[in-house]
């Protein structure tokens, strides 16, 4: 009796235990399934494949584009030519590290016409942008590193928010490009009221992923840009055309100043490397109207130098220029009901009489087509552009480009 007590005595805690067990596993199970998905990522789909951490400790966003595009020139004097290139490839990285106020933004670029030359014992240059940001308010922004400098509007934007397939031959020449440095902007935006956008970068002026040699010449670059009517929609100053046909017009006003001090290039952040360094002086006026599919662009560029001319001091002979003068741009376009845009554009560009001798004055004429497939980000286009050079001997050239560009991006 005794021993059948204890059998069954047994057998009663081994079902207990067993179903105890039975029991707990399932809860365990469910809770290492819920912590592994409260460790996955965060993903979302607007600009570009956005990727945050499950305790949102940082944020990548990732985003490319890229430029094909086919070139058919006729200059005078010259034998037709055909040009089919990737124009650009670019791979682009941001977000924020640690807190959102802090944030990052890198670009790399990797076709030719991007990259460059190479040249023996100098840098790759595929690091177009790589700079830190605080943002303490939704206001302010402070940032380090290398970015594009507070210029031209037309510079400032994109390539891939342009309306015709490259920038002006202004922007071309006369411009100020990215450099390394420190950065500050502060905005106050508002729909309906007057805004307004200021930006400050004092930076090494020699331009991106310089090496060759260091002195204490900076550059220092100011800009204001006013709203008064309010802001665009979809900060519509960063993008050409009126994609978003705009109910009330919108008009922006901008001046931006530069001093490049002891500049060792001839186009400041850009261009050959000058024997003597000299400060060079540029000064950018910009103004954009859009509204109801209508979109108008105006800018003035302008660039002097103390001493524009600098020799070979082994060879009085061999000497290089400032690109030193003033022009500019007309800009024009209508978009649509289907995102067909027509536009036009025409610049005009005179140099310092000092370098006539040795550069015309231009005048360019452009008419493109363009095909929004969605918006900015994929869209076709082809243009028919007219040059007029004017040389110093009074001869004159005529030349002529007609492209087609895909432009394709996230």
């Amino acid at each position: 009796m005794k021993n059948l007590f204890l059998s069954l005595f047994t057998l009663c805690c081994c079902t207990l235990t067993f179903g105890q067990v039975d029991t707990i596993k399932p809860k365990k199970e469910a809770a290492d399934e819920e912590y592994k998905m409260n460790m996955l990522p965060y993903y979302s789909y607007g600009d570009g494949l956005g990727i945050t951490s499950a305790d949102s400790i940082y944020q990548v966003n990732i985003r490319f584009r890229m430029q094909n595009r086919v070139t058919y020139f006729d200059n005078q004097d010259e034998e037709d030519a055909i040009d089919a290139q990737i124009r650009r490839l670019r791979l682009r990285f941001d977000g924020f590290i640690g807190n959102p106020k802090f944030e990052y933004s890198i670009q790399l670029s990797f076709a030719s016409g991007d990259v460059g030359k190479a040249e023996e014992g100098k840098n790759t240059n595929i690091i177009r942008d790589a700079m830190i940001f605080y943002k303490p308010t939704k206001n302010w922004s402070f940032g380090f590193g290398q970015t594009k400098l507070p210029g031209n509007r037309q510079r400032i934007n994109s390539s891939g928010a342009l309306q015709l397939t490259d920038r002006s031959i202004n922007n071309a020449d006369f411009n100020i490009d990215r450099d390394f440095g420190f950065q500050v902007q502060h905005s106050k935006k508002r729909k309906d009221k007057f805004s307004y956008h200021v930006r400050g970068a004092v930076s090494s002026g020699e331009g991106r992923n310089w090496t060759e040699f260091n002195d204490t010449g900076l550059a220092y670059t100011g800009k204001v840009e006013l709203f008064p009517l309010g802001s665009f929609t979809n900060d519509g100053t960063n993008f050409e055309g009126d994609l978003f046909k705009e109910s009330k017009p919108k008009l922006m006003v901008s001046a931006a100043y530069s001093f490049n001090h002891h500049a060792h290039r001839t186009q400041g952040q850009l261009g050959d490397e000058l024997f003597n360094p000299t400060n060079i002086q540029s000064l950018f006026l910009d103004a954009m109207f859009k509204y109801r599919g209508w979109a108008l662009m105006y800018a003035y560029m302008n660039r002097n130098a103390d001493r524009i001319l600098s020799y070979n001091p082994e060879d009085i002979t061999d000497f290089r220029y400032v690109y030193a003068g003033r022009g500019h741009d007309f800009q024009a376009s209508y978009t649509f009901p289907k995102n067909y845009e027509v536009i036009g554009r025409y610049s005009n560009q005179r140099v310092k009489n000092s370098i006539f001798q040795f550069t015309p004055n231009t005048d360019q004429y452009s008419l493109g087509l363009t095909k929004y497939i969605w918006e900015h980000a994929f869209k076709l286009q082809a243009e028919v552009t007219y040059e007029n050079q004017k040389f110093f001997d009074q001869t004159s050239k005529n030349n002529w480009y007609a492209r087609l560009q895909v432009e394709i991006g996230i």
